[in-house]
């Protein structure tokens, strides 16, 4: 016999009462899934599993069986643990047999029972079971309250469902017993899980299922009442848009029997007029023509309609065949470039020269420029300066920090808020096909997962491909060719060279003190007065200040510190002003240190200074700001031939300086040291700020200088500082930026400068007589030349031992 574990309540007594186990009947057990048969209520069953078709062939005069429910349905071959442990005792009375050999059973609910032991699990289950007593309580006024209250809420239900008959309502107000009332309301109810089903028919006493029930109820008249609502709200909207409709049709036939035209149609017949003027080339003109027509097949209460408008908008409202049309005046246009900038000859040579082939080949494609220089030189106004002498529209897109692609191109129509690409938009603005677009920032384009904007301008920047641009929202040609791009970058190292080989890259170097000092005087000490509300009767701006203030107050390639400072001076004169001194103020050097504080840059003693001990030399570097100059400082003490690099250099830089030691090391004969000088020392090099990153190989001169300086406890010339490459073999090779680390070593008030042989043209070119005055410069074209001309007095050690030598290898007279 197979125990199986029984409810405490139930075992309990069946343990005290030894008559128990002889009152139990045994009955077969029919497994179900999902389904849960209450007392009185009949219910259809189809029988497949092999186990319960033979309980059913079994089956004699007594047609008696309990139906329990799985715990899990998916078992396909359930055992007595897998049964819920209350069931409903039940009459099989008719049972049909199916073609697929299965068994459709019809069964009615006699009452609840418990199964206590299972005596048989094959071929079938049998089971004793023990009735479960219905524990009514006495009768009260809140029990009869609930009652009603149930059998009110179900007739409810049953009135609102469409499902369920109106016959249920008679039979439950029929009902006197409260436990048959919940088993008829129980198996009547569809929405109610298997779960709650069988919550409802294990609970011991009526009142805790009448509550069970109640709640069940409740909730249900709640969904149904949000379900209603939820139903009048649709039904409501969609009569609005039949009613609208209507309306609408009538509206239409109104107005044709008047021989009148919709908003609509107007609005059609607007952009067909646009369309016909906006002079599209044919394959456009016949698209724009299509999306028109569709457009006036659609419904203005369409999704597509909005959309498929503005798309037509935009290709109406494109300057397909409008330009400028302006007549090119070459001295015009040079005048405007003069009075805009200061100095820029090349880039002012190279729009004249774009404006004489313009004007003897009025359909030539136009230039891609690339001005390249750092912050504060002038290329941004130098773009609209160009637009204004050309006679063109300026546009200017900023690309610093753009990761989207779609940016340039547009998104496709199909996206929701799409738009065309900042070209177009561009384009649309300007309101002409030939302006001036302006990309500014292009080395500081990003580049992620939503595409590569680099690699979506190599068509834009195509002289031979950007006459038939797409745009994806657009998706027709436009003619971007007669279009001048001028972009602007700080370095080239970022920009890919596929985008580099389209641009004319036109370097804009630093400017000198001179340049500055022009500069200051004819743009920005003027616009800084006007900007700050005074007037030049209650300014003035002597040449020594402004130098002073170059020298002092601004270390950058540019002049926009200049302008900023400028700014402060003037603004301090507006205060004065505002506050009653009505006098002129002449900004001299005390003034400048009151209105901006002490100095802040002090070029003329630092490298003096810094440089008077062995083993320190100026370098020169370049840098995306400007030129900077560079100190290199190195020192030893004992140990055992260590040589410690540091400073945050790059591996370029170290290859360098290891480079410049090889070349003292293999030279120490000719520098008067010892083969194994560094035998019982070692040499730490290092190069100020720790902080910043430092790379490059045009700091090899410097490094060697420094090592012969601290080697030979020889000075390095006060007021020099030298550029070039190194080679093993002492060559001393060329670099580039000479304009800029030129202007810096000026700057910090070097008085000499030595540079490689090769780059002699650079200076030729790039350096005015009044940038090179005071200063003199010297070309090495080998290492022994740059210590020749930096550590003087180590020539005239080495010259005075060789005469030593001489003197003493001559014979006695």
């Amino acid at each position: 016999m197979l125990n199986r574990p029984s409810n405490p309540q139930s075992s309990e007594p069946a343990a005290q009462n030894p008559h128990a186990q002889s009152e139990r009947r045994r009955v077969p057990v029919l497994p179900v899934r999902d389904t849960v048969l209450f007392p009185h209520a009949v219910l259809p069953l189809t029988v497949g599993r092999e186990s319960s078709i033979q309980l059913i062939e079994s089956l004699g005069e007594e047609r008696t069986i309990v139906v329990a429910a799985q715990l899990d349905p998916r078992l396909d071959s359930p055992q007595p643990n897998d049964l819920h442990h209350v069931g409903t005792l039940a009459t099989v009375h008719k049972v049909v047999r199916m073609p697929n050999q299965s068994r459709f059973v019809f069964t009615e609910g006699v009452n609840r029972v418990r199964l206590v032991n299972f005596t048989q699990t094959e071929p079938f289950m049998v089971a004793e079971i023990e009735p479960l007593e219905e524990i009514e309580p006495a009768t009260s006024s809140n029990f009869e309250a609930l009652v009603r209250n149930v059998v009110a809420q179900f007739q409810q239900i049953v009135a609102e469902s469409p499902t369920l008959s109106d016959e249920l309502r008679t039979i439950a107000a029929n009902i006197d017993e409260p436990a048959r009332l919940i088993d008829f309301v129980g198996s009547s109810l569809p929405f109610l899980t298997t779960t709650d089903k069988q919550q409802l028919l294990e609970a011991p006493s009526v009142i805790e299922r009448l509550e069970q029930l109640n709640k069940h109820l409740a909730k249900e008249i709640e969904v149904q009442q949000l379900r209603a609502k939820i139903q009048n709200e649709v039904q409501d909207q969609v009569q609005q848009s039949q009613r609208d409709y209507y309306l609408r049709e009538q509206l239409k036939a109104i107005q044709k029997e008047l021989g009148e035209q919709d908003e609509g149609q107007r609005e059609i017949e607007d952009l067909r007029k646009k369309i016909e003027e906006a002079g599209m080339p044919e394959d456009v003109k016949k698209e724009a023509m299509k999306e028109l027509g569709r457009l006036g097949r659609m419904s203005p209460m369409a999704a597509d309609y909005s959309l498929t408008r503005n798309y037509i908008e935009w290709l109406a409202v494109l300057p397909w065949s409008k330009s400028s049309g302006t007549k090119i005046d070459i001295g015009k246009a040079r005048e405007i470039l003069d009075e805009d900038h200061y100095e820029l000859k090349k880039v002012k040579d190279r729009i004249l020269d774009y404006l004489s082939v313009l004007e003897l080949k009025p359909d030539m494609k136009g230039p891609i420029l690339c001005f390249v220089g750092p912050p504060g030189v002038g290329k941004t106004s130098l773009g609209r300066s160009i637009a204004r002498a050309l006679g063109r529209k300026f546009q200017r897109i900023s690309l610093g920090g753009m990761h989207d692609e779609a940016e340039i191109r547009g998104h496709r129509r199909t996206y929701i808020g799409a738009l065309p690409g900042q070209i177009i938009q561009s384009i649309r603005r300007a309101e002409t096909c030939d302006p001036v677009i302006m990309l500014d920032e292009v080395d500081k384009l990003g580049r992620d997962f939503r595409g590569d904007p680099a690699s979506a301008l190599l068509e834009t920047l195509d002289p031979e491909q950007n006459n038939t641009f797409r745009d994806n929202y657009l998706d027709v040609p436009f003619d971007l060719s007669k279009v001048l791009f001028i972009c602007t970058a700080n370095m080239l190292d970022t920009v890919p060279p596929p985008l580099q080989d389209r641009m004319e890259i036109i370097p804009l170097q630093g400017y000198s003190e001179e340049e500055k000092v022009h500069i200051a005087n004819r743009y920005l000490i003027p616009r800084q007065i006007k900007e700050n509300g005074i007037t030049p009767e209650q300014i003035e701006f002597p040449e020594e200040a402004v130098r002073f203030i170059i020298r002092h107050y601004t270390r950058e390639a540019g002049v926009r510190k200049l302008e900023q400072t400028i700014g402060t001076v003037c603004r301090k004169q507006a205060r004065r002003v505002v506050e009653g001194h009505k006098e002129k103020l002449v900004v001299k050097r005390d003034t400048v240190k009151e209105f901006l504080g002490g100095i802040q840059v002090r070029v003329d003693t630092e490298v003096a200074e810094r440089v008077k001990r062995p083993g320190v030399a100026v370098g020169l570097a370049w840098t995306p700001a400007g030129g900077d100059i560079l100190f290199i400082e190195a020192n030893k003490m004992k140990g055992k031939g260590g040589f410690t690099m540091t400073g945050q250099i790059g591996e370029v830089m170290q290859e360098s300086m290891q480079a410049a030691l090889t070349w003292v090391r293999s030279n120490a004969p000719t520098l008067g040291l010892a083969e194994d000088f560094n035998k019982e020392i070692d040499i730490h090099i290092h190069v100020p700020a720790g902080a910043i990153p430092k790379d490059g190989p045009s700091a090899g001169v410097t490094m060697a200088t420094v090592l012969a300086s601290l080697l030979t406890d020889t000075p390095v010339r006060p007021l020099t500082a030298m550029t070039g490459e190194i080679t093993l073999s002492g060559n001393v090779l060329p670099v580039g930026g000479i304009k800029e680390k030129f202007l810096a070593a000026r700057r910090a008030g070097v008085e000499t400068v030595i540079l490689p042989a090769e780059n002699r043209q650079n200076v030729e070119e790039d350096l005015t007589q009044e940038m090179t005055e005071g200063v003199t410069i010297h070309y090495a074209e080998h290492i022994e030349d740059v210590l020749a001309v930096a550590l003087p007095l180590l020539k005239a050690r080495s010259d005075a031992q060789a005469v030593a030598a001489t003197l003493s290898a001559s014979p006695a007279a």
